[in-house]
């Protein structure tokens, strides 16, 4: 009886963890948008994300591997160990706004890009590349060859792109936080909707959920 009890405890306590390793995984990779600067957690666009997954979709593991401040260099850096921890079934990239911020080469941040997505799918990932655009301020030339990047590096390994991800956000001042770099709370749905037709289109296609509204 003894040693029933105790299998009985160890699968009580292991179940759970089988549970999530088996759940469907998704890992944002981004820099303080989809970190959620400003924004309390439960109200993130990945949070959110979550939530939506498992009313319209299924239960997934949502890792938000995202860091304010963070460049394509430190993402990609960082992916090959986020991958292998992980192992993630999709991995949605949300990088070079800082690139563009901080004046790094076009040329570096397309290469550290296409580095991105092509170590995810060589993890057997399928992969959603968020695009960016820079304030005009910084030249129009600079503004659209940096938009550009996103277009080339989603047509050179061919994965889908969301072409602005702050779409309906950016020039919104009541969706903008004051420094009218990072949206705020009320913004965070707008983004989700932003990402949802792509990333569901994503989640169909793997047949990672029989059904997903």
């Amino acid at each position: 009886m003894k040693k029933i009890l105790q299998l009985l405890l160890m699968f009580s306590l292991t179940w759970p963890v089988a549970l999530i390793a088996a759940m469907p995984k998704i890992l944002v990779v981004g820099d303080s948008l989809s970190a959620g600067y400003g924004v309390t957690t439960e109200r993130r666009w990945v949070t959110l994300l979550t939530m939506r997954l498992e009313k319209h979709c299924d239960s997934f593991s949502v890792v938000n591997a995202s860091i304010s401040g963070d460049t394509s260099k430190g993402g990609l850096s960082r992916l090959p160990a986020l991958l292998t921890n992980h192992r993630p079934d999709i991995v949605v990239i949300e990088l070079g706004g800082n690139d563009g911020l901080r004046g790094i080469a076009i040329k570096t941040m397309r290469h550290n890009l296409q580095q991105m997505v092509h170590l995810a799918k060589q993890s057997n990932a399928s992969v959603l590349l968020l695009g960016v655009r820079l304030p005009a301020n910084y030249g129009e030339d600079f503004v659209n060859a940096f938009h550009q990047v996103y277009y080339d590096v989603a047509e050179a390994e061919s994965v889908p792109l969301v072409p602005f991800f702050l779409q309906d956000v950016a020039l919104d001042n009541q969706l903008m936080q004051a420094d009218g770099v990072h949206p705020n709370d009320r913004a965070q749905p707008v983004l989700l909707d932003n990402v949802w037709p792509e990333l569901r289109s994503i989640i169909i296609d793997r047949g990672l959920v029989v059904g997903c509204n």
